[in-house]
């Protein structure tokens, strides 16, 4: 190293390469000591590393900062003249033939050079730097070393990526993403907006959008004043959050949006612009429309529900509370709407229904209500501020238009209707009761014979209150072990002999006596009550039929009856077989009774239903046949073993030749369906004469035995049986 250059190190850091340490330039003044701890200071805080280092093959350093250590790690004098290591191993292998290109060219160049690598840190941490440097020639202009400035960039460079990821992650999320993201000048002009919202509205591209809206306000909101309340909350609050529009798409159609957005203010608190996301809710609207639907109005019909008809009252009644008016609730029931359910099927049944709803609706006011509870039964909610003038005209109006001739192809139908009643305050000052009332004034005008209407009155209540009491007596009667069983006897027409019986629910109340099957039957079928019912007679019946045949009767079958209601809605089949199973009955000594009209009902599910119950050993019988208006095509479909010929027919066989040709059609098709057929109400001597000769099979009645209780036909059945 020449003097010269070692003066100049000296002069820059006041350090000389460790081999030449002992030697001071005796001519350096005291202004040379002063400069050069101006220096060393300079340099000591310079954020960074400044170094000269020869053009050789590991940049041989002949001079370092005191700002080596905090960049590499090492101490200046580890690297002075490669003491302990030579920069070029601290430079990354993968980046030095790069480093050393660049600076080569630089320097051929005679210009700076600007570059970034990584370097390895004494720790063995690797660390981005930023070098910059020019290469020094000497008088032959061969660059014999490099001077420059090195510095850690690891921070700013993972900023810079962080940024760059940042935006490219803005970038990408701005362009993929489902929602629509938007950016508008206050005015409604679009500055900038993403593939997503071009799709919600229709257009191609977001450049073909903005080109084509200018005017958001006019050209986007289906109602203007829309847009002109989005603009208004969000001056008054700044932003806006799930704010819901109606907007045109591109082709005019019509679509929901929710929008949540940000106004962007200046420096001084001006408004630059509008950005935020859009959401097409098109199909949640739908789906809630449709919801609401569902949960206000009848599916069949269209009209109000009974949940919509509560609300829409409770606001009637406080809307007449205020003004000193009445209200009322008109309880209307389809008088012969069973028969065309059962004869013509539910499907005219429902189209009925429509219809009928149809006539309603054009016999009340804008103002009025009409509902349909369910079934047949429909409610009218008037208002009426002029006494009963009103509701009188409507109602006959009702009438009229229900009675007017049903013509389908199938034929002419005629259906007349009951209403009922009620007026609030007066005959209830809630919406339960005034429902409640009508109801019972619907019940008496159907009493009246149908094609009428009737007001509810005190005397309505009274009965009312019978039912109740009646309804939770019979609701207790099970557990009081009230219901016992008669038995009627059913006999072989050729022999004589008993070959069954049929269980007949009484109903014994202390101090009241036996109560009629017809005063409360009724009222278990409307009621539910039917079903817990109709399971403790299969039960005591099957198990009264197994105690004859243990106490040593011939084996007989037990007849029991099955309401519709307990085909629909409890498990038959598997109620059956476990009662069965609990009494040790064999099932073919059990046979189960159904109405003509339950056969119309279900057909497919009942069919399956009698199958499983064949399956059980169970014998099916069709009771009260010849009075409903079953198809004989599900006749000859279901595994029936017997007809029982209502007693209507039975009654006059021996005098009316009508339904002498009747009983005798009924005996004859039941034989070509290979089916018993069982005469009931027999009473007379001429009565089994004649259905001896046109060869009925068995017959139940008067004339061989009343319903009579479980000793007494055992008794009978004793003396009779062989």
């Amino acid at each position: 190293m020449t003097g010269d250059q070692t003066a100049r190190i000296f002069m820059l850091t006041g350090r000389f390469p460790a081999r030449d340490r002992t030697k001071r330039d005796p001519a350096m003044s005291t202004g040379s000591h002063e400069h050069t701890r101006m220096l060393k200071t300079l340099l000591g805080n310079l954020d960074g590393m400044v170094y000269r280092c020869r053009n050789d093959a590991n940049w041989t350093m002949e001079f370092v900062s005191d700002g080596c250590r905090r960049l590499t790690g090492y101490h200046p004098d580890d690297l002075l003249l490669n003491n302990r290591v030579s920069y070029e191993t601290l430079t990354h292998p993968d980046d030095r033939k790069r480093i050393r290109d660049a600076v080569q060219d630089a320097i051929a160049q005679r210009r700076r050079f600007d570059i970034e690598y990584r370097m390895i840190r004494a720790d063995g941490e690797i660390r981005w730097v930023w070098e910059r440097g020019t290469g020094i020639v000497d008088a032959d202009g061969k660059a014999t070393a490099v001077e420059g400035i090195i510095q850690d960039i690891t921070d700013r460079r993972e900023a810079v990526h962080a940024l760059r990821e940042a935006e490219r992650r803005y970038h990408s999320l701005f362009h993929n993403a489902v929602e629509g993201i938007f950016r508008t000048t206050p005015e409604g002009h679009y500055l900038d907006a993403n593939p997503a919202l071009a799709r919600i509205y229709g257009f191609d591209s977001p450049e073909e959008m903005t080109d084509s809206l200018k005017d958001i306000r006019n050209q986007l909101y289906v109602d203007s004043a829309r847009r002109e309340e989005f603009v208004r909350q969000i001056k008054e609050r700044g932003s806006v959050t799930a704010f819901e529009a109606q907007v045109y798409r591109k082709g005019g159609d019509i679509i929901w949006i929710s929008e949540n957005a940000r106004a962007v203010f200046d420096d001084d608190g001006n408004i630059l612009l509008y950005e935020g996301t859009v959401e097409d809710i098109t199909e949640r609207k739908l789906y809630q429309a449709r919801i609401e639907q569902q949960a206000n109005y009848d599916t069949l019909t269209g009209l109000a529900n009974r949940s919509l008809l509560n609300d829409r009252l409770q606001q009637a009644i406080l809307s007449a509370e205020r003004h000193g008016t009445e209200v009322a609730v008109a309880f209307v029931d389809l008088d012969r709407f069973k028969f065309v359910n059962d004869s013509l099927g539910h499907h005219f049944g429902d189209r009925l229904l429509k219809m009928m709803s149809e006539r309603l609706r054009g016999c009340v006011r804008e103002c009025d209500t009409v509902a349909r509870l369910g079934g047949d039964e429909f409610v009218l909610l008037i208002a009426d501020d002029s006494g009963h003038i009103i509701v009188k005209q409507i109602m006959e109006r009702v009438l009229s238009a229900v009675a007017e001739p049903w013509v389908i192809e199938e034929g002419e139908f005629n259906v007349t209707c009951s209403i009922g009643i009620a007026m609030y305050p007066s005959d209830g000052r809630d919406a339960e009761v005034l429902l409640k009332n009508a109801d019972s004034a619907m019940y008496r005008a159907k009493e009246g014979g149908g094609g009428g209407f009737s007001f509810f009155t005190n005397d309505l209540n009274v009965q009312m209150t019978q039912r109740l009491e009646m309804e939770s007596r019979l609701r207790r009667a099970l557990e009081r072990q009230q219901f016992l069983l008669h038995y009627q006897p059913r006999v072989d027409l050729v022999s004589g002999r008993i070959i069954g019986t049929e269980a007949l629910i009484r109903w014994r109340v202390p101090e009241q006596g036996m109560i009629p099957p017809g005063s409360f039957i009724p009222l278990a079928e409307e009621t539910g009550l039917i079903v817990p019912i109709g399971r403790w007679v299969l039960v005591t019946a099957c198990a009264q039929n197994k105690a004859w045949q243990d106490a040593g009767l011939p084996p007989i079958v037990v007849s029991v009856n099955v309401s519709a209601r307990q085909f629909r809605h409890d498990n038959l089949v598997e109620t059956v077989a476990s009662v069965l199973a609990q009494t040790g009955l064999d099932g073919r000594y059990l046979e189960i009774e159904l109405t003509e009209s339950m056969v119309m009902h279900d057909a497919a599910k009942l069919a399956a239903m009698l199958v499983e119950l064949k399956k059980l050993g169970v014998q099916i019988s069709v009771d009260d046949f010849g009075t409903g208006y079953s198809s004989l095509s599900y006749l000859k479909r279901f595994p029936v073993d017997r007809l029982k010929v209502d007693r209507s027919f039975v009654q006059d066989i021996a005098s009316d030749h009508d339904d002498a040709t009747i009983v005798r059609t009924i005996i004859a098709l039941g034989h070509n369906l290979s089916l018993k057929v069982v005469a009931e109400g027999v009473e007379t001597e001429e009565q089994v004469n004649f259905l001896r000769q046109n060869h009925c099979d068995e017959m139940q009645g008067y004339y061989f035995g009343k319903p009579m209780p479980a000793e007494e036909f055992g008794n009978l059945f004793a003396s009779t049986g062989e």
